[in-house]
């Protein structure tokens, strides 16, 4: 009655990337995905990922149509870096039948055991350096830029296909009647880190290639003993940051300098998915880049998507300008909602900053993981 076949032609991953527009119909917080974006971040040759790592989607078909998707992902980069034998699942969507979701974790388990992996961690889209996890909480509003969506009965198709909870991942909300008072010290902390030699800064986009370079190292520094990092290679870095080039604003993205040398950053994005959301099917033509050139203007929300400090630069109120200089903006833009997303439940350092600041844990997303 089902069976699940390899994605192996051109048709079959346009029948990947769109099976989530006919499963979502309807669905006031659905966003769909760029298509160019999505069939390039699946094709070797068009994305840098495919270099070190291996991506086989599949597709669920019950006779001749698309019932459920999967992809099998093996990343070379994270075993190497992190000594092990993973493999990951991204990708996953499906309509609500067991029998069908476990057929299509039981083709991904196959598939990468047969390339020598030993457990499946997911979802992963394709990494954790793209849009990852499963929403768990917060059901009840569209996912900001980068972050993902499901139906709520997704974490029962995992859970009976035998997957459990490895880590999850939480978003705070900031509204645009948050609490000023934890942000009042910026000058004064600004002062105090340029007395030792520290100071901050707009990204400078009139420079930005060579800026991107230095970000790559603080990135991959800052973030290295955070659960199951992979290291982005220069290629990966190079392809985020022009894709975010497009939709950034300098304003929001902040570097701190010792001496000379970028000892930190943070970036926060425009919401464009306020935009995306009206796109059709995800694709910009005829009339969906008129949309996102003349609702641009229109966008109320932030996502602060990256923020990251050298180890030996921590604690020094570095932080604390950053968001400092966001929510600034934030106020001046006059914004309406702003995001930071996503923290390791078990980041306590940034857990209990963004609480105190009076941020509001309002999303959780879940990496799941399963012996194989």
């Amino acid at each position: 009655m089902w069976q699940v076949l390899p994605v192996n032609s051109k048709s079959q991953l346009k029948a990947f990337i769109d099976f989530p527009h006919a499963l979502f119909k309807g669905d006031p917080n659905y966003v769909p995905e760029l298509f160019i974006a999505q069939r390039d971040l699946l094709t070797p040759g068009k994305h840098p990922f495919h270099e070190h790592s291996t991506v086989q989607p599949f597709l669920a078909y019950e006779g001749n149509k698309v019932v459920g998707r999967i992809a099998a992902v093996l990343n070379r980069n994270h075993n190497q870096t992190n000594h092990q034998n993973d493999g990951f699942f991204g990708f996953f969507d499906c309509i609500n039948h067991q029998e069908v979701a476990n057929l299509l974790f039981s083709q991904a388990a196959k598939w990468l055991k047969e390339q020598g992996a030993e457990t499946m961690i997911g979802p992963v889209n394709p990494s954790t350096n793209e849009t990852c996890g499963l929403l768990v909480e917060g059901f009840d509003s569209p996912p900001v830029v980068m972050m993902t969506y499901n139906k709520p009965y997704y974490l029962d198709l995992l859970e009976r296909a035998g997957l459990t909870k490895q880590v999850d991942l939480i978003a705070y909300q900031f509204t645009e009647h948050y609490n000023e008072r934890p942000f009042r010290m910026t000058k004064i902390l600004e002062e105090r880190l340029e007395r030792k030699g520290i100071k901050i800064r707009p990204i400078n986009l009139k420079k930005f290639k060579e800026e991107a370079a230095k970000l790559r190292e603080v990135y991959n520094q800052a973030w290295d003993k955070n659960m199951g990092f992979v290291p982005m290679t220069p290629q990966e870095f190079d392809y985020m940051a022009k894709d975010l080039k497009m939709i950034l604003d300098p304003d929001f993205c902040m570097v701190a300098e010792h001496d000379g040398e970028i000892v930190g950053f943070s970036l926060s994005v425009p919401d464009i998915n306020q935009v995306l959301i009206n796109v059709k099917n995800g694709r910009l033509f005829p009339t969906g880049l008129l949309k996102l050139l003349f609702q641009k203007k229109k966008i109320n929300g932030l996502r602060i998507i990256a923020l990251g400090v050298l180890e030996n630069y921590r604690k020094l109120g570095i932080e604390a300008c950053f968001y400092g200089h966001a929510m600034e903006e934030f106020k001046k833009k006059k914004m309406k909602v702003a995001e930071a997303s996503w923290i390791l439940e078990n980041n306590t350092l940034m857990n209990q900053g963004l609480l105190n600041m009076d941020a509001k844990p309002y999303k959780k997303y879940r990496i799941y993981e399963k012996a194989i």
